[in-house]
């Protein structure tokens, strides 16, 4: 079982910065891919960035240039850098873990970030 808890969410002005951590709970970290998602207020879900065991990376089109995802395997964790942030990045950002070797699938509990004048 792996619980990953999100944070550095919150407010900030179109053009700015944020930068969001998962941390993970639980072993084999290093043997998940780990993304981000994010669900706006009336769309579904989708993805934003996901980073692979080996350190691989893509990207959805609408943030490529402005976001960076990134791991610390020492550390658990996944970050997701956002710059040049612009209003309709504004949701809610989901952390995801999927097991490379098996059928797991674990979410985290979301962080909202909301970008506004």
């Amino acid at each position: 079982q792996v619980q990953l808890v999100e944070s550095g969410g919150g407010l900030v002005q179109p053009g700015g910065s944020l930068r969001l951590s998962c941390a993970a709970s639980g072993s084999a970290f290093s043997m998940y891919a780990m993304g981000w998602y994010r669900q706006a207020p009336g769309k579904q879900r989708e993805l934003v960035a996901v980073i692979g065991s080996d350190r691989s990376t893509n990207y959805a089109n609408s943030v490529k240039g402005r976001f960076a995802i990134s791991r610390d395997n020492a550390k658990s964790t996944v970050y997701l850098q956002m710059d040049s942030l612009k209003v309709e990045d504004t949701a809610v950002y989901y952390c995801n873990g999927r097991y490379e070797l098996g059928p797991y699938d674990y979410w985290g509990q979301g962080t909202q970030v909301t970008v506004s004048p």
